[in-house]
């Protein structure tokens, strides 16, 4: 069969499309940038790959109309406060405008529990959604989900966050409110049976666990997973505002994720029933032990997806190919190289760079740069990266996105996402038996240029430092 899948470089797209393929269905992924797009050697055959924006009505010609079916895995959770859901809206519009001219029969949409008479701007937008996508000519199945519990999933992130950094918690209200979460591997079990499954066409369905947790709950039972003592109390005082910021300074999110969350997370999110476990002969995990899976494959490095990798949790509002060819005119570059001794160990050393290992020279400033970054509504350094030696293009890396990574090639280009008066590239490659390191700055006004200047002293010993440690 034929499968169309929208948000192929998402959190869920990119888990759900192993199983697509190990099913034998042709996958065609829609991406905003072919750039970001990473697809193992053996899926090649079975994958096609083509680039459409749901926002530009002309980008749309390029799915084919020969389809058996749809996966509709597009959110703005971390979008723009003001407007994101009429971008969703749009969005959903123009999908099915084009869908309709299609043959495919199914659309699985993967939304939000929406049980609740008091529901948030997200959620509501999410309803919405689903009330355009019933438009269509073809059959919706819309699967409701309330938290996603597995390794790289936001919600996971943020309570391991919490847990690890705080033993004492002065937390707002809303950790009270009640929600049944869904384990990752239950999602796309549901997902991959509700496809071309006539017992699931024109329905919606509420999909959770077997548990009906309060975050509180939740938090607490993390911390007895990791065998940590923590103490959480609630206090009425805390705004919506507060508690975004609360969760911004302490976790990784981005102040835009934490606000969208803050806003949902007063909305109980609880299954209203469970037939479709019936339906589909899926018994859900429960929270401990979606728990327990989350954090082996974290402690085993086998993170799949992770939401830091999306280009909402940084500043990108266009394509990477944009950025790809790192600019010479009017820049300044600071360059450096120096003879390798062994190339396996110099790309093993720049393929592991940043997050829990750090930058291998005067960390303790790299760390300060994120956290002033953080002050100023930045995305500061604490995404770290999904994989400690595997980098792809698209992944987030500390402050940095991926831009181009090729080991076979020797280079790797890393784009800034920090706050700055300017634009920032740190670039590696390897041309025969010597490494070149070259940091890029391009300038925006007076500020760009006494940015540059402010940071110029440092840049001798921390790069310079880095590139011997690449090497040595």
């Amino acid at each position: 069969m034929k499968i169309l899948l929208t948000g192929a470089t998402g959190y869920i797209g990119k888990r759900l499309l192993p199983i697509l393929v190990e099913q034998g269905h042709e996958v065609i992924c829609c991406v905003r940038d072919k750039n970001r797009f990473y697809c193992p050697v053996e899926f090649k055959k079975s994958v096609t790959v083509i680039e459409v924006d749901f926002l530009k009505q002309e980008t749309l010609a390029n799915i084919p109309n020969a389809i058996d079916a749809a996966y509709y895995l597009i959110h703005s959770m971390s979008g723009s406060a003001d407007n994101f859901d009429e971008l969703e809206r749009v969005s959903a519009l123009n999908f099915v405008q084009r869908l309709n001219e299609t043959t495919a029969k199914q659309v699985i949409y993967l939304s939000g529990i929406i049980n609740d008479k008091s529901l948030s701007k997200h959620l509501s937008s999410r309803k919405k959604v689903e009330e355009i996508l019933n438009t269509g000519t073809f059959a919706t199945t819309t699967l409701r989900a309330g938290i996603i519990v597995g390794s790289g999933s936001a919600s996971f992130e943020i309570i391991r966050d919490l847990v690890n950094k705080l033993p004492i918690m002065i937390a707002p209200k809303w950790l009270n409110t009640k929600c049944q979460p869904i384990a990752i591997p239950d999602v796309l079990d549901f997902l991959s049976k509700s496809l071309l499954n006539p017992v699931t066409y024109n329905q919606s369905f509420d999909i959770g666990g077997p548990d009906i947790l309060t975050y509180k709950e939740m938090l607490l039972g993390f911390a007895e997973a990791k065998k940590l003592k923590r103490w959480i109390f609630t206090v009425p005082i805390m705004t919506p505002k507060l508690s975004s910021y609360w969760l911004y300074f302490v976790t990784s999110t981005s102040y835009r994720l934490a606000s969208a969350l803050v806003s949902s997370m007063k909305v109980e999110v609880v299954c209203s029933d469970n037939r479709i476990n019936s339906l589909l002969n899926v018994t859900p995990m429960s929270y401990k032990q979606a728990l327990s899976r989350a954090l082996i494959k974290v402690d085993e490095d086998k993170v799949a997806s992770s939401w830091k990798d999306s280009l909402v949790s940084g500043r990108f509002s266009s394509n990477m190919s944009e950025y790809l060819k790192v600019p010479k005119k009017d820049c300044y570059i600071d360059r450096r190289k120096m003879e390798i001794i062994d190339r396996d160990f110099t790309m093993n050393r720049i393929w592991s760079i940043g997050g829990d290992t750090g930058w291998y020279y005067g960390d303790w400033l790299w760390n300060l740069r994120g956290f002033i970054d953080k002050l100023y509504g930045g995305v500061g350094s604490r995404r770290g990266r999904t994989n400690r030696h595997d980098i792809h293009s698209g992944d987030a890396l500390d402050f940095w996105r991926v831009l181009y990574a090729n080991k076979e090639e020797g280079k790797l280009i890393l784009f800034a996402e920090m706050k700055l008066p300017g634009e920032a590239w740190l670039e590696f490659k390897i041309i025969n038996n010597t490494l070149y390191q070259s940091a890029t700055f391009r300038p925006k006004g007076i500020w760009g240029k006494l940015y540059w200047y402010s940071v110029l002293p440092f840049h001798g010993f921390i790069f310079e430092g880095m590139l011997k440690k690449l090497i040595q």
